[in-house]
Order: structure tokens, then C-alpha cells, then sequence
């Protein structure tokens, strides 16, 4: 028997083949795609060897790093840009609704329920309080009564719950739900800007590309109703240095607020615009 696979090129496609039947069709598009571009892409930068064994090792170390209160692919696929190009191709909004962007590594389950007001500061030291207040809306500008704002932020000290040593439970969560005319008020600290964690695999790579790691100042929400499309995103501090250059690019300017200090209490008002679930 005859084998013809001799050049690049004849892998590439002789790969492509052993794909070809792939009984589920969007898998086989999936891999078959992959497939086109990795080879591609060492094709085009000419990759050696020991580039290739320093790339499986940098994968290898960054599969190390996870655990259940850190999730370095995620840190990965943020600073690489991925994370906020499925955003935007997975949350198309009409005009008027609250965009969308990265859901990042720090969310947690069981953030406990939240009366109107009330602060979600609880052993956080520092910062300034603020008072986060606002409506959730239909796309017609009609209250959205019940809604749910799943809310988390860093501390003052630009981190989160599951990054501080002999913390029990959670701290800077809540979830909120807006009263018959679509209110909702957060009290909790002025949001900070803070450095992802870069002592890994994400942290030598950005160091290497002479990037920064930090994310400009921002509190996170998602925001769900019945009949509506959840959205998750971002409000972020219109003074901060770091929106021009977020590390993982997530930064929408619709998402800018005004966070404006009045007698030490800081406030921000931000409607959110939900769209309708498709039928």
C-alpha cells in the first residue's frame, strides 16, 4: 500500500479526511476548521520544535494552575482577546439594549439575596461607599418588576472573595430583584482598578508581550427576567486610566458611567435595557 503523505500539506488534508465522518455535522465543521487554521498557523510562522514542546508546556502549566478558586484558561482566553469575540458573536443587541461583555473568572454561585439597599460590603475595609441605583427596562422603556441583579465586585484592595486567605463564605456578592417600577439600589464600595492575577502561565506571557495585566475599575452584573434575555456585563469608572488598554479587551463604551462623589458617598445611576427572549 501507498502512502502519500509527504509534505505539509498532505497531512493537512489527510487529517481533514479522518474527520470527514464525523457523524455529528457541527463537530466535524468544528474540528475540520481547527484542524485548517492550527496547521495554518505553523505553516505560516514556520514553528520549530522547541517552540511547539514550549507551547504544550505553557498549556500544561496552565491546566496546573486551575482549581476551584482560579481558572487560568479563562484568564487565557480573556487576555487573548477570544473571550470577548464569542461575546459579540453570541450577543447581538438591538439598539437600546444593555450591551454585553466578559463574564470572567470570578463569579461564584450562591451569592445570598439582597433587600433593596442593602450594602454587600460586609468584611471589606476601605473604599468609598457608594450607592449604585437605576431601573431595568424593556427596549420600549417600560419597568421590568422583579427582575434579578446578580452583582459581584472586588474589594477596595482590588480583590475578590475567593482570592483572600480565611474567608468563610462569600463577601462583595448579592443578588437583587427590582421592586414594580424596574428600581434597584446596590450599596456597596467605589469599584477599583485591580491586576488580574499574572504569578502563572497568563502572567509570563503578558510580560513577555510587554502588556500590562490590570482591568480598569468595574462592578459585574447579570441581569435576568422572565420572557427577557439574560445579559451580563460591566459597569465601569469613566475616570479610570485603564479603560483605554482593559487587558481583556472588554471595555464597551456604553458601559461608562459617571461615579460621582457628593459629601464622601459616591453615586451612579445606569439603566439596564433587556431584549426580549426570541419566540
Amino acid at each position: 500500500m501507498k502512502i502519500n503523505q509527504t509534505t505539509e500539506d498532505d497531512i493537512t488534508q489527510e487529517v481533514l479526511r479522518r474527520f470527514q465522518g464525523t457523524a455529528d455535522p457541527r463537530l466535524r465543521q468544528i474540528m475540520q476548521s481547527l484542524v485548517t487554521h492550527l496547521h495554518a498557523f505553523v505553516k505560516d510562522v514556520q514553528l520549530t520544535e522547541g517552540e511547539w514542546w514550549k507551547a504544550i508546556e505553557f498549556l500544561t502549566k496552565t491546566g496546573h494552575m486551575c482549581d476551584a478558586n482560579r481558572q487560568e484558561f479563562i484568564l487565557l482566553s480573556d487576555t487573548l482577546g477570544v473571550s470577548m469575540v464569542v461575546d459579540l458573536l453570541n450577543h447581538r443587541k438591538p439598539t437600546g439594549a444593555t450591551e454585553s461583555t466578559v463574564f470572567g473568572p470570578f463569579h461564584r454561585d450562591g451569592a445570598p439575596e439582597r433587600a433593596t439597599g442593602e450594602d454587600i460590603t460586609g468584611i471589606a475595609k476601605g473604599g468609598t461607599p457608594t450607592l449604585v441605583e437605576g431601573r431595568v427596562l424593556s427596549l420600549d422603556g417600560k419597568p421590568i418588576q422583579g427582575a434579578e441583579l446578580d452583582v459581584w465586585q472586588a474589594d477596595p484592595e482590588g480583590l475578590y472573595d475567593q482570592q483572600i486567605a480565611g474567608i468563610d463564605g462569600v463577601n462583595m456578592r448579592g443578588k437583587f430583584h427590582t421592586d414594580r417600577e424596574g428600581r434597584y439600589l446596590v450599596r456597596t464600595t467605589r469599584p477599583v482598578a485591580y491586576s488580574i492575577p499574572d504569578d502563572g502561565p497568563v502572567g509570563q506571557m503578558l510580560r513577555a508581550a510587554n502588556r500590562h495585566p490590570w482591568r480598569p475599575a468595574h462592578i459585574h452584573f447579570v441581569i435576568s427576567a422572565a420572557g427577557y434575555e439574560p445579559v451580563t456585563t460591566h459597569l465601569f469608572d469613566s475616570v479610570d486610566k485603564y479603560l483605554q488598554s482593559d487587558t481583556v479587551f472588554a471595555v464597551k463604551e456604553s458601559l461608562i458611567c459617571d461615579f460621582k462623589v457628593e459629601n464622601g458617598l459616591c453615586k451612579c445611576h445606569y439603566d439596564f435595557v433587556l431584549k426580549p427572549k426570541a419566540a
